[in-house]
């Protein structure tokens, strides 16, 4: 491991390991069959969210949802663990939350699943799917979330090369990074000078 220093800190090289499985594009195949399989997940559950008028037109589906996590039972342990989240939750049920949020729970899922079947700004994608499945997990749904969140987080991690078997793969060169505010640079080895 080399330790660069400069003015600004210290910079800590990634494992080789690490460089490789998120940063080589020979690896986007693992990648791109994470991205599917998560994507339609997503396009699933949204899709039978989204034709459904308990979701898309009252809410009452997400009321039911929110009722049941906040409920204390009087034996055993409670859907939420953390009292903040509780709160939270109550406060968005007090407040009739429900009646605009299952839309956006409802359309947000079909549009995560089509950004990751595409492969469009893949990371970004994965970032709302795992905040979702967390928020899904605080909320005492364990189901499959543990495993969509995983999968989610290791799509940010790959960031770079999740979407290279997709749109992404014309997209981010163009668009390049906003913390550098250039366009990304093909990896281009120059023929040695003659």
């Amino acid at each position: 491991m080399t330790n660069l220093t400069t003015r600004k800190g210290t910079y800590i090289e990634d494992p080789a390991f690490a460089k490789m499985l998120f940063g080589d594009t020979r690896f986007s195949f693992i990648w791109l069959v994470l991205r599917l399989y998560l994507g339609y997940e997503w396009l699933t559950a949204g899709w039978h969210k989204v034709t459904s008028p308990d979701w898309v037109q009252t809410g009452v589906a997400l009321k039911g949802f929110w009722t049941g996590a906040i409920a204390m039972p009087e034996a055993g342990r409670p859907p939420i663990a953390f009292d903040w989240y509780r709160s939270f939750l109550t406060y968005m049920l007090n407040a009739e939350a429900y009646t605009w949020f299952a839309k956006l729970i409802a359309y947000g899922e079909v549009l995560i699943g089509i950004a990751l079947i595409l492969g469009l700004f893949t990371g970004i994608a994965a970032f709302f799917s795992g905040f979702m499945n967390w928020n899904f997990i605080m909320a005492g749904s364990a189901s499959t979330n543990g495993m969509l969140f995983f999968i989610a987080v290791l799509l940010i991690l790959a960031w770079k090369t999740a979407g290279y078997i997709g749109v992404d793969y014309y997209l981010l060169p163009y668009l390049g990074t906003p913390w550098t505010g250039k366009r990304f640079e093909p990896n281009v080895v120059a023929a040695p000078a003659d």
